[in-house]
């Protein structure tokens, strides 16, 4: 978009069509981070608005709630095939409002789709339990039905990833679905209900709502929305948590992260370098399973920062829609400004900058920062005790293994981690020990797999369930036991007494 064209006006997603904003004028401007310009302007809903969402979403509930099984398999199937068809229309988003590069958004969008996959198995994944003559001419059997209508809330930095993670199965299952994406991108929230449109969901069933924090608390006071999924930063989704329980909601709240990457002596450095450069600069490390302080036992360290060193500057930075690009912008300015921030902090708290991203230079108004590498971080420095949520990597040393699990322990949050070893025996008393929600060995980014689930420890989860997967089904699903007997009527008889299994 050229600086004269006038940004595009972006709508709601209301039973099953676009749906101007009706309040009053609030908007907010969604900015491309590689250029700096605003290309679209987003309303902002009022909480009469998304009461309006909620009343369309109750309507088409009782008719979805009472589809068939099969229906929502094929709904969920087809939507696979025109997501993956459509993948690269769909990157394409991700890099004009993320800013990541289209590889990382292809990547993303990948992700997502093993989640489409997995709702696909929806009829095996509602199986309940059946017990024949629990009494004479007595059975119990369970079901899982829907909660009803349900909400999410999902953050920048996953655009088209989380809103699968939650809407799939939360659909899947039977329920309608209130979807409250980031603001500062949008659109790809957009994509994926037209998708599902042309599916075949029934208009109503899926429903955006853009807004900020006045949505977000009519979300979360409504009475009729009866569970809320959440993904963002550990304040953010403490409140989320602590606000909607106390209206009487299921909430799943997913916060942040400070991941530590322990890498002993025996390790292979040239992968742990490898590795801890990808994880930690892949998509500008806007990740919340990004790998931000690599913790190098004995005398790893020197060499760990060495190749760390060697290989950053062949990280190719650069906008998202350029193919030979591996590292895109920052959300946006202020972000930028913040992250930039740490890098100076930790120099003036005594930590060593290896590698100062400052000072790559970039043309344009985008909100650019290189990859910095940070030496001899200690707890209690800013850069070390805070997610960044940025392309900065610190190092701290440790003289033993115990140390190094010391600071993993006592660190606040326990969202993901790794260790680098050739010794399977430290490998496995690590996972023993660790006290971390997702694990891996020689693996910097364990995400799991969508038949498992996502979810943190600590301050990085609020709630009992974990995203996705078999955890995200018992989340969007109710169970409900009947006993039953069909009585012979040359038997029936009236019994006060209590009822026994005999």
């Amino acid at each position: 978009m050229t600086t004269t064209e006038r940004p595009i006006a972006l709508t709601h997603w209301i039973g099953g069509q676009e749906q101007p904003g009706q309040s009053g004028g609030r908007t907010s401007n969604v900015f491309n981070p590689a250029t700096g310009q605003v290309t679209k302007t987003l309303p902002l809903a009022s909480a009469d608005e998304l009461k309006a969402a909620v009343e369309v979403a109750k309507e088409a509930g009782k008719k979805w709630r009472a589809s068939s099984l099969s229906t929502r398999t094929n709904i969920m199937f087809k939507f696979r095939e025109l997501l993956n068809a459509r993948k690269h229309d769909l990157a394409r988003i991700l890099t004009a409002e993320h800013g990541k590069v289209h590889a990382d958004a292809l990547g993303e969008i990948s992700r997502g789709l093993e989640n489409v996959e997995f709702a696909c198995g929806v009829g095996q994944l509602l199986k309940g339990g059946y017990s024949e003559q629990v009494s004479t001419g007595i059975d119990v059997y369970n079901i899982q039905q829907p909660l009803g209508v349900v909400a999410g809330i999902t953050p920048f930095n996953f655009p088209a990833m989380v809103p699968l993670w939650m809407l799939c199965n939360a659909i899947a299952c039977g329920n309608t679905f209130i979807l409250k994406p980031s603001e500062k991108d949008p659109s790809a929230s957009m994509f994926l209900a037209s998708l599902l449109k042309e599916a075949g969901l029934p208009d109503g069933v899926l429903n955006v709502v853009h807004g900020d924090k006045e949505v977000v608390d009519a979300i979360l006071e409504h009475p009729d929305i009866a569970a809320v999924s959440f993904v963002g930063s550990t304040p953010i989704a403490k409140y989320i948590y602590e606000k909607g329980t106390s209206f009487g909601k299921r909430v799943q709240a997913l916060g942040g992260a400070k991941n530590h990457m322990l890498i002993l002596p025996d390790a292979d450095i040239g992968a742990a370098a490898d590795a801890a450069v990808s994880a930690a600069f892949g998509s500008a490390g806007e990740r919340c399973m990004a790998i931000s302080v690599a913790v190098a036992v004995g005398d790893a360290g020197d060499k760990l920062v060495e190749a760390i060193k060697e290989r950053i500057p062949k990280v190719k930075i650069g906008p998202g829609d350029q193919p030979e690009n591996e590292m895109g912008p920052l959300i946006t300015r202020e972000h930028r400004d913040k992250v930039a921030g740490y890098v100076q902090s930790a120099q003036e708290q005594g930590a060593t900058v290896v590698v100062d991203g400052r000072e790559h230079k970039f043309g344009g108004d985008g909100f650019f920062l290189g990859a910095s590498l940070l030496d001899h971080v200690r707890p209690g420095m800013k850069a070390y005790d805070d997610e960044i949520f940025g392309p900065v990597l610190c190092v701290a040393r440790a003289a033993s293994y115990e140390e190094g699990m010391k600071m993993i322990a006592s660190n606040p949050y326990g969202n993901g981690t790794a260790i680098f070893t050739r010794d399977g025996g430290a490998a496995r008393q690590f996972q023993f020990d660790v006290e971390v929600g997702m694990v891996g060995i020689n693996v910097p980014i364990p995400v799991p797999v969508s038949y498992y689930s996502f979810g943190g420890w600590k301050a990085s989860l609020f709630g009992d369930t974990h995203m996705y997967g078999p955890e995200g089904i018992k989340f969007f699903t109710r169970s409900k036991v009947v006993t039953s007997k069909w009585p012979d009527p040359a038997t029936s008889m009236v019994d006060l007494g209590f009822p026994t299994t005999h």
